[in-house]
């Protein structure tokens, strides 16, 4: 029979907001910290390898003669994805854009900081309050790369708003803040060959998909496409 040693302890609730899109919950359990939105879990502060490799991938894919790249992170999440960039001296600029004004107060001033203070300290760092769907839209601005985290993967959207994003015509939004030859990495819980299909199918070229080992279930992966020079 289990002792009580193997039953884990309840998470605890640091921060609930009514948002703009929904509930967005900040808790502990155990030594980690998890963000969930709408009763869904999004991601917590385990491992970071994934949204690490979501940097390094879209990194490694760019044509190495391009001086000091901007890149653009869709979602700020627990902040791994923006750490990682801010460490890489290549990265010319960093711009986040994330929707949810609670996550943006939690690394600011709240139990998050300490994985991104250094981060956000950065001059080449700049965060945007915004829906990213609306922001590829609207926004004036061009990157190098776009590395998007928004969802739990083109087949999972945290948001039914979301969907569209990765649709013909929100592809073609994400290309369009994209410079020639600039890279769009999306993550993913899991594999999606129709995905892989609509990158190719809007354009993109040298379509691909990279895994990343996880300690359980499916690989998560990371879908690589470049807009065409």
């Amino acid at each position: 029979m289990p002792t009580p040693y193997d039953i884990p302890e309840a998470p605890e609730v640091l921060d609930r907001r009514e948002g703009p899109y929904g509930e967005v919950v900040l808790r502990r359990h155990g030594g980690l910290l998890q963000i969930i939105a709408n009763g869904c879990f999004l991601m917590d502060t385990s491992d970071g390898r994934s949204e690490r490799r979501l940097v390094d991938a879209a990194l490694t894919a760019l044509d190495e003669r391009t001086a000091h790249p901007r890149v653009l992170i869709g979602g700020l999440g627990v902040g791994f994805s923006l750490a990682h960039a801010a460490g890489q001296s290549r990265w010319g600029g960093i711009t986040v854009v994330e929707r949810e004004p609670a996550i943006i107060e939690w690394h600011r001033a709240g139990p998050l900081t300490g994985l991104s203070a250094r981060a956000l300290a950065d001059p080449r760092t700049k965060i945007v309050e915004a829906d990213l769907v609306r922001y590829v839209n609207e926004t004036s601005d061009t990157f190098d790369a776009l590395c998007l985290d928004i969802d739990n993967g083109p087949d999972w959207t945290v948001t039914e708003d979301n969907e569209g994003l990765y649709s013909p015509a929100g592809l073609a939004a994400c290309a369009r803040v994209l410079k020639p030859g600039g890279v769009l990495a999306v993550w993913s819980a899991k594999p999606s060959p129709e995905f892989e299909g609509t990158l190719r199918n809007a354009g993109f070229r040298q379509v691909r998909t990279e895994e990343i080992t996880v300690a359980r279930g499916v690989p998560d992966v990371v879908h690589i496409g470049v807009r065409p020079g």
